[in-house]
């Protein structure tokens, strides 16, 4: 009998030790799960999950606040991820944040991260929609990898034949890293661009200097630019000799006309400049004039000395000698 009643409380242990474990572990799993915590419950749909489960995490900046309660298929081909999340953390997510499937490390399980949202927007309720967005896939990331990769070995063969022709000097770049004279004629190119480039900024130097010089007050071009008064008579000045320019104009068009006239032979002075017989019978006549007249003056001095005439010439002589006394 004494044997059996130890046996019999034994095993009483072993089963309340058990039931302990087993609660402890109900327990520890359901509080790891969220499942004694008051949620809310979320909704996120995705053309792939990549293998996200049921009872995965969810995380919002950096801290778990939920677990995946259901996947469901939705739609076309679409999968509808209900979510567990912790009511307390529910006034720090609002109605447009986001949810994107990510990994628990780089090869951990698959977990679930809300993110973003703005204070604009109200917190989320139970049985609101976030808008989902698509992870980066890994093996479309491998794909992408695998073929920068072929791009990579096609870059370094090229690179490898580039720089074999460099090493034996064909073409542009390997004539002037291998021929001494073509690199001497291309220093001395560089010498002279940069003996440019100085004297180049020395004028630019000397320029500034010029303009400096100019902005100065009581300079004619300074004076010129900011005195309105000088500028009123410069441009009365231009006014002037605009209006004199005219005036020359026509004076000039009034010659031309004058000389087109005296050309043409049609007045006196055109004739006596243009007809020779006329000039000559003109200079004839003159000449004729000019001895008569002599002959005139002559006569007049001879009738002083015959005597009809004698007595007055005598008589007017008297008078101008008594009058200059």
């Amino acid at each position: 009998m004494r044997g059996e009643n130890k046996r019999s409380v034994m095993v009483g242990i072993f089963v309340f030790i058990g039931i302990a474990i087993l609660v402890v572990g109900i327990l520890t799993l359901g509080g790891q799960q969220k499942k004694f915590v008051k949620a809310i419950q979320l909704r996120a749909v995705f053309d792939d999950i990549g293998g996200l489960q049921t009872g995965n995490n969810i995380w919002f900046s950096g801290v778990k606040i939920g677990t995946v309660r259901k996947i469901n298929f939705y739609g076309n081909a679409q999968v509808e991820i209900e979510m567990n999340v912790e009511e307390e953390v529910v006034e720090f997510i609002r109605k447009d944040s986001k949810a994107t499937i990510s990994s628990d490390g780089l090869i951990g399980n698959k977990i679930i991260v809300i993110y973003g949202g703005t204070t604009l927007a109200p917190p989320v309720e139970d049985g609101d929609r976030l808008e989902a967005v698509m992870p980066l896939d890994t093996d479309q990331m491998m794909e992408t990898l695998q073929v920068n990769n072929e791009n990579l070995v096609e870059i370094t063969a090229d690179l490898k034949k580039l720089t074999s022709k460099l090493a034996a000097g064909e073409g542009i770049v390997g004539a002037v890293m291998t021929d001494s004279t073509l690199a001497e004629n291309f220093r001395s190119i560089l010498n002279n661009l940069n003996t440019a480039s100085i004297s180049s900024n020395r004028m630019i130097r000397e320029l500034n200097t010029f303009t400096a010089k100019l902005n100065k007050k009581g300079n004619l071009f300074n004076d010129m630019v900011t005195d309105t008064l000088l500028v009123g008579e410069i441009r009365t000045t231009i006014e002037s000799f605009k209006a004199t320019a005219k005036n020359s104009e026509e004076m000039t068009k009034k010659l031309n006309a004058i000389t087109t006239k005296i050309n043409s032979g049609d007045n006196a002075m055109g004739l006596l400049l243009n007809d020779k017989e006329f000039a000559q019978t003109l200079k004839s006549t003159m000449d004729r004039t000019d001895s008569a007249a002599y002959n005139l003056n002559r006569g007049l001095e001879a009738l002083e000395y015959t005597w009809p005439f004698r007595a007055g010439f005598r008589k007017k002589a008297k008078e101008e000698a008594k009058s200059d006394n």
